[in-house]
């Protein structure tokens, strides 16, 4: 190709944007060969911060480690702040928690994080049948298998009542009363059940409290809202887990069928990235045209038809929406609207056929990189482990650092009306105190680990910096991927020859380039990122937090607020993106790659959009064609509607569960193979820009880009120098 031809097709790439002025074209460098080999360190200072900052976090993992116990997670607490079930302790054998009075919690979320305003006390088994204090009292005197039998509820056993129920209230002992439970997550549970359509325990619908008033068992129920659905989730849990042991051979075998198909869809996109575009764009204009007409249809059916020439504005706001699509002015507005539709789409077809045209060529440019460097498709399982990793160093912190400390009492009040409900106590002294004087029925009860110590006072600032760090390693092990993928893709298109000038092993090779020479600007990109996803979970736990006590103003400067940040988390990601490109390609610090990475696009603007639209579709139609195709297969599997072809399970209980799991695993597995190939195309797409404003085709300063890039690149020229 001439020297002319080459300059007028940048000339028109450049003018058809409308940016040229947006920043300067890089110069021709006659020594430039691709990603550069002659690195040095990059942002220097970040990468010092982002290195103390994880040794800071390992030291804050082994400081919540030596003060923290699980055990207060995996054993439940009674009130005195002792754990039920633990080895070597007197409650060894008391593996269960049992509530004194359950009509006390409110909700199920009490119960769990022991927060219920009741004493509770751990035991060795549940009670199974109904009983109060007053009628085990009487009988007592006749049989005293009795008192041995009720005496396991109560906090110190004795060998006989020797309390009055008015004296058993005030130093609250023993329950009141007892009715028919289970355990479930080690706490003792209503044992509900359903019959003749009506709820009974222990086969009644009412039943004494022991306080002489008569219950019914929807407000026990009421008390324990949802306990008994959890319950009932146990025995759903049981058959899952059969069907999971039953098909677990067979997930493994649709799943590995759906990397297969994810790879060769990413090989096949090199013939058929066009064709399913096109398909895509004819169908959305039939199903617009399909539209007009229809809504055309309706308006003429609507026509002499009584009140249907009535506005929208005259039958004003109505709850059946029915009577809307009886006005002819509500099928004209849709079909006017949809017209539009037709008109836009239609002209930018016409428009941006050029550019749609190298959209899909870049995407079939892609599929033949990732042929050349298949390697690139094992990277997603090394980015997995490392982001396990994270997730899992995060979450343990997290537990550790949640069961720091001793244990604190407070002063709970069932009916919430004490002057001292709150304030920290002492369960061995609480009754001999005025407090217990001034509130009667409130209890020093269990409320959760903390202590005096620096430490102890700075658990809430931990746990936002654990928070923090772990974002921001997220973000940069997801960070590292991008960059090391570029490099590799980048390797790929400055190769003159392709593949004889591809150098040797380039995924390696672009990982050590970027954990060697740019840690600090990938930790750099990723702390900014992190910054703005730490300003929006804030700004959600405060929306959770306050959404009771907000004012309609309130509510909507934190809805904007939310909006914004979310559309600049997502500039932030674009922007980080093509920039570990230009760090990939050029080994220059963050701020300089960004700035080039955006002045890039900016002049390529129009290019930009259609290449990003194009690519999402592609990639979005290939993992729900990938995930589609493996469950249909699943789905006539493991429902038996291919016997003579395979014989898969029988006997399962819920055959979506293994079929969920094939589908979400199958759309999981195309999803990491497209990731790849995203950042496979953002690459090349980028380098195809640059190619652009470096070289003119000439025989010194020759196009990079592939034969099929290059074919359209003559078309256009040509048109263009015909104009």
């Amino acid at each position: 190709m001439s020297r002319q031809a080459g300059s007028s097709w940048s000339s028109w790439t450049l003018g058809k944007s409308g940016a040229s002025t947006i920043g300067s074209p890089r110069t021709f460098d006659p020594d430039f060969k691709g990603p550069v080999a002659d690195r040095s360190c990059t942002d220097v200072l970040c990468c010092i911060i982002f290195i103390l900052f994880i040794i800071g976090y390992i030291l804050l993992g082994l400081m919540a480690w030596v003060h923290g116990d699980p055990r207060r997670v995996a054993y439940p607490t009674d009130s005195n702040g002792h754990f039920c079930g633990q080895k070597g302790t007197p409650n060894e054998n008391k593996t269960i928690l049992f509530y004194f009075n359950l009509f006390s919690c409110t909700s199920p979320s009490l119960l769990v994080n022991l927060q219920c305003p009741t004493t509770q006390i751990c035991v060795s088994k549940c009670p199974e049948k109904f009983l109060t204090y007053m009628e085990m009292y009487f009988m007592y005197r006749t049989r005293e298998n009795y008192w041995s039998y009720y005496s396991q509820f109560c906090k110190a056993a004795s060998a006989k009542p020797v309390k009055a129920f008015t004296q058993l209230l005030l130093d609250d002992d023993c329950p009141t009363a007892i009715f028919p439970s289970r355990p479930f997550l080690q706490r003792c549970f209503p044992d509900f059940s359903t019959k003749n359509g009506l709820l009974t325990i222990g086969n009644k619908t009412t039943f004494n409290d022991g306080s002489g008033k008569t219950r019914n068992v929807v407000e026990l129920r009421a008390a324990a809202n949802g306990v008994n659905k959890i319950l009932d989730a146990r025995a759903i849990g049981m058959k899952v887990f059969e069907d999971y042991a039953t098909t677990w051979y067979w997930i493994l075998i649709g799943l590995t069928i759906a990397m297969l198909l994810s790879w060769m869809f990413v090989i096949l996109l090199r013939v058929t990235a066009g064709f399913l575009f096109w398909v895509f764009i004819l169908g959305v204009i039939g199903i617009l045209a399909y539209g007009i007409w229809h809504c055309y249809q309706e308006y003429s059916k609507l026509q002499g038809k009584p009140n249907s020439h009535l506005s929208i504005y005259n039958i004003g706001i109505q709850t059946d929406i029915s009577m809307y699509f009886q006005l002819k002015q509500t099928w004209f507005t849709f079909m006017i609207i949809l017209a539009i539709l037709e008109v836009i789409v239609i002209v930018m077809l016409i428009f941006l056929r050029d550019r749609i045209r190298v959209s899909i060529a870049l995407l079939k440019e892609g599929s033949k990189a990732i042929g050349y460097i298949p390697s690139t498709l094992i990277y997603p399982v090394l980015t997995f482990i490392f982001l396990s990793i994270c997730i899992s160093y995060w979450a343990v912190t997290a537990v550790y650092l949640a069961t720091s400390g001793t244990p604190i009492y407070k002063v709970i009040a069932p009916e919430g009306q004490c002057e001292h409900e709150n304030k920290t106590c002492d369960p061995e002294i609480f009754n001999t105190t005025e407090i217990a004087k001034a509130c009667p029925g409130a209890h020093c009860n269990f409320a959760f680990y903390g202590g005096k110590s620096l430490y102890h006072q700075y658990i809430t600032t931990f746990q936002i910096v654990n928070l923090f760090i772990f974002l921001w390693l997220i973000n940069f092990v997801i960070a590292l991927g991008q960059c090391t993928l570029a490099g590799a893709f980048a390797s790929y298109y400055w190769a003159l020859k392709k593949p004889d000038d591809i150098p040797p092993h380039p995924l390696f090779t672009a990982f050590g380039r970027a954990i060697r020479y740019h840690t600090g600007s990938l930790a750099f990109g990723s702390l900014i990122l992190a910054t703005i996803q730490m300003v929006r979970l804030v700004l959600q736990y405060l929306d959770n937090r306050l959404k009771d006590a907000q004012s309609n103003i309130s509510r909507f400067l934190q809805c904007c607020l939310k909006c914004c940040f979310w559309c600049l988390e997502h500039v932030v990601k674009f922007l980080n993106r093509h920039a570990y490109v230009m760090i990939a390609i050029y080994g220059q610090n963050f701020c300089r790659s960004a700035r080039d990475a955006f002045n890039l696009l900016m002049r390529n603007v129009l290019k930009v959009a259609v290449m990003d639209r194009v690519t999402e579709f592609v990639l979005t139609l290939g993992k729900i064609l990938v995930a589609g195709c493996i469950g249909i297969l699943a789905f006539l599997l493991f429902t038996e509607r291919i016997p003579m072809i395979v014989e898969g399970p029988t006997s399962l209980n819920y055959y979506w569960v293994p079929l969920l799991t094939v589908i979400i695993g199958s759309y999981l597995i195309a999803h990491g193979f497209f990731s790849v190939y995203a950042m496979c195309i953002d690459t090349i797409f980028i380098c195809f820009l640059e190619d652009l404003e470096r070289n003119d085709g000439s025989t010194a300063r020759p196009y990079y880009m592939s034969q099929s890039l290059l074919k359209i690149m003559s078309k256009q020229s040509s048109q263009t120098k015909k104009q």
